[in-house]
């Protein structure tokens, strides 16, 4: 059974401009990912998806491969992972080469460990799952959620909730958005990860952080010192 990691790095990010090669704890941040992929032992290949020559470099700097380039149809503000998988997947087809098993990693995923995507692919080695991923718990039970206009006027989303007690709600989790686990089948058919049997496991909030704004990359940088994650060396 041979097994494809990719990492999903595009070069148009918006927010945070360049941020899949921005520095983090001393390295290009998607070399994090890339460095855990390739430690676990798990894949036949890791490889880069991108349409960006400043990311591949870097990429291969580190050892991914990137045999070829993210067209201009999945590097858009619109295109989704699944999009981005299926080519992948079918490019590889074209040269010859096929996979059973993809797991694609997000380029700022820098808390994902060997110890994770192992836990991950053996969770869906077991075939009880058509789709695995890490999920964190809600810091507060979602069934207490408020909504605010522009005013500042305030009300429960779900009123019926007022009275409560948090410990009697049932856990909400979301996307830990490290990785995710499938089929090579499911990514040429666009399956969406959450649906069918997807299954997860849950990881620590103070493990994971998504990176979509600035604040967000302060208490990454934050997160990974109380982890007493060691920059790299500079070279």
């Amino acid at each position: 059974m041979r097994v494809l990691a990719v990492i999903a790095a595009r070069g148009g990010s918006k927010r945070i401009p360049r941020k899949n090669v921005r520095p983090f704890a001393g390295r290009p941040i998607l070399a994090w990912p890339i460095a855990a992929a390739l430690d676990s032992g798990l894949f036949d290949t890791v490889m880069v998806s991108t349409d960006d020559d400043e990311i591949a470099a870097a990429a291969r700097a580190v050892g991914a491969e990137v045999p070829f380039l993210r067209s201009s149809a999945t590097a858009d503000d619109h295109s989704t992972l699944l999009d981005v998988l299926a080519e992948v997947v079918t490019a590889y087809q074209t040269r010859g080469q096929s996979f059973d098993t993809v797991c694609c990693l997000l380029a700022t995923a820098a808390f994902v460990t060997p110890e994770a995507l192992k836990r991950g692919h053996q969770l869906y080695k077991s075939g009880e799952f058509d789709s695995v991923f890490p999920v964190v718990r809600f810091g507060s039970p979602i069934q207490r959620a408020l909504r605010r206009d522009a005013a500042g006027h305030t009300a429960m989303l779900a009123p019926e909730h007022y009275a409560s007690r948090s410990q009697d709600l049932e856990p909400a989790y979301h996307d830990a958005g490290q990785f995710y686990w499938m089929s090579a089948a499911a990514c040429l058919a666009k399956t969406p990860t959450f649906s069918g049997r997807a299954g997860s496991f849950e990881v620590d909030e103070t493990e994971v952080q998504d990176i979509d704004t600035p604040t967000d990359w302060r208490l990454a940088e934050l997160k990974f010192a109380i982890l007493g994650r060691a920059p790299e060396p500079r070279a």
